[in-house]
């Protein structure tokens, strides 16, 4: 048996190929992306300004955005945090926990917002009003 053993996870990347032409690539691409991003969020500016804005066409822009953002970050982060050429291991030791942590946040998010729909029902047990819930708010100056 040989002192070293060879496995096909470790991988070494000694010398930076690519140079300037690379960063120039980065650059362009964030670039684009990034007037993209702008040019969308110009258009839901202008939809919203209209007279009947049209809620389907603005979730559509928002969820490309969103695209478009998580996009940049990946290659931000593989790029510039150097995530890229590191062993899959390393990668997932970053990815799955902050992944949980997104999926974390959207979980509170959803359970706050079915407790807040909740709170006026008794548990669901009736139906919610929202007379009922004026008539226990007391009027400025009105005195109890």
């Amino acid at each position: 048996m040989s002192a070293h053993s060879a496995s096909s996870e470790i991988t070494f990347h000694p010398e930076h190929t690519g140079g300037t032409k690379k960063i120039w690539k980065t650059f362009w691409l964030l670039s684009v992306i990034t007037i993209i991003e702008l040019g969308i969020g110009l258009a839901i500016y202008n939809i919203h300004k209209g007279a009947n804005p049209n809620a389907t066409l603005v979730l559509f822009f928002k969820g490309m955005v969103c695209i478009l953002t998580l996009a940049k970050a990946y290659y931000i982060v593989s790029i510039f945090m150097h995530l890229g050429d590191e062993i899959r291991n390393f990668m997932m030791t970053i990815v799955v926990p902050l992944c949980l942590f997104i999926w974390f946040i959207i979980a509170f998010l959803w359970d706050g917002t079915s407790w807040k729909n909740l709170r006026n029902t008794n548990a669901g047990s009736r139906e919610y009003k929202v007379e009922q819930h004026e008539k226990h708010i007391p009027e400025k100056g009105a005195k109890d």
